[in-house]
């Protein structure tokens, strides 16, 4: 087994001279997701980040193919379903996307990594040992962790001389109390790191960072998308979360099956005859969302079937009904909420979700005023005025976040 990697000190594979971080540089942030890359290019100096570029590439392999890039004005450069294969020809466009249009090359890449098992819980330099670790670790994000792999590949063999950064989704969540990281196995099983690590970190620090000096003493983060978990954060930090060992704990998801009964699991081997490949398969490409429904992973596209398809209603109200309880559930671990924030792709954009998990949480004092609902991002509080719980919808940054980490950690030494 590999010894665990202490990233501050591990040696960097020939990266490039540190910059003076008071002089202009450029980060790529790359964000690979269970369903999607995105990424942006940010100026990075003293005082702070600008977004020069951001993109989305989704849909590799299949029909609904979608590469498309707007610049730090939202205006759209490139729109177009080229074939792609996978997350690396994603990545392989984007130093020709950034020459074509006079764009600065980075100075240093960002990746966000979703899990690097019980070796790495800090982010840190790309190196030898770090992707051996992270190959190590593949098992436990096995929707996550190729795609990953792949674009630090491509990115490497793209800017060869350019230090990589690889920034942990589980580093929020590594002061959470024993009593919620414990998992209640035996002692040889947890100390071969099978307890909660905890997931979307990067997404709730961007959420923090947001609030600032508004940050409430009671948080509940929501992040609802493909992948979605909720995080109880108190005085900024986590002290519960709804996803455990794996990114597939929790919530119902787009394709995960979230929390299930281990005899589910145990009767599937022993009665069905399904192996641990079949089994991962299973809880990971086959439930959830999708599988309530018969329809799509999309919630977009479960309400364009509701009215006539009685399973996409079922799968909508199950996974309102799962997101609801787990908020009640992590109020206790609070002792209370003073606000709950909605993020990630459903949590932003869906207000019919929104209102179907408010309505269930009045015993919170949660009090939704319907026409702000509607606005969503665009209002940020969304509750009546004398609620007493606010719910506000926020973006998930966390390509800002990734891009703070990878300037931070490749800057010198003061």
């Amino acid at each position: 087994m590999l010894k665990s990697v202490d990233f501050a000190s591990a040696p960097a594979k020939a990266p490039a001279p540190a910059p003076d971080f008071n002089v202009e540089r450029h980060v790529l942030a790359l964000n690979s997701g269970s369903s999607s890359l995105k990424f942006g290019l940010y100026r990075a100096s003293g005082g702070g980040l600008t977004c020069l570029l951001r993109g989305q590439a989704e849909g590799w392999g299949g029909e609904a193919m979608l590469f498309q890039v707007q610049d730090a004005h939202g205006v759209t450069l490139l729109h177009d379903s080229a074939q792609m294969a996978n997350v690396g020809d994603a990545v392989k466009r984007i130093k020709p996307l950034l020459l074509d249009h006079r764009l600065p090359l980075p100075d240093a890449i960002g990746h966000r990594i979703v899990h690097g098992g019980q070796q790495l819980r800090a982010h840190g330099l790309i190196t030898p040992l770090v992707i051996k670790a992270l190959e190590s670790a593949g098992a436990l994000a096995p929707l996550h962790a190729q795609d990953a792999l792949s674009g630090i590949g491509h990115a490497t063999a793209d800017f060869w001389e350019v230090p990589q950064v690889a920034c942990l989704d589980t580093c929020f969540h590594n002061d959470m109390p024993l009593r919620a990281s414990t998992l209640p196995l035996p002692r040889e099983l947890r100390a071969a790191g099978l307890v909660r690590y905890g997931f979307h970190g990067l997404s709730c620090e961007s959420i923090v960072r947001q609030l600032s000096s508004a940050l409430p003493h009671r948080l509940l983060i929501a992040h609802l998308g493909n992948g979605a978990s909720i995080t109880a954060v108190r005085h900024g930090q986590s002290i519960d979360t709804s996803m455990s060992l794996t990114p597939t704990a929790g919530l119902i998801m787009g394709t995960r099956s979230g929390n299930l009964d281990p005899g589910v699991l145990v009767y599937l081997m022993r009665e069905m005859r399904l192996d641990a490949a079949a089994i991962e398969d299973l809880v990971n490409h086959r439930c959830g969302l999708l599988a309530l429904s018969g329809i799509s992973s999309d919630m977009r596209a479960l309400h364009a079937a509701a009215f006539s398809k009685p399973d996409a209603r079922l799968a909508i109200e199950m996974f309102s009904y799962a997101v609801a309880k787990e908020l009640g559930a992590m109020s206790m671990a609070l002792g209370g909420v003073d606000m709950i924030v909605f993020t990630g792709g459903i949590g932003e954009h869906d207000a019919e979700v929104r209102a179907q998990v408010c309505a269930q949480l009045s015993s919170l004092g949660v009090e939704l005023d319907e026409a702000l609902n509607q606005q969503g991002l665009n209002v940020v509080t969304v509750t009546q005025p004398g609620s007493r719980c606010a719910v506000q919808v926020l973006p998930s940054q966390e390509d800002e976040q990734i891009a703070r980490h990878t300037w931070r950690l490749c800057r010198p030494a003061a």
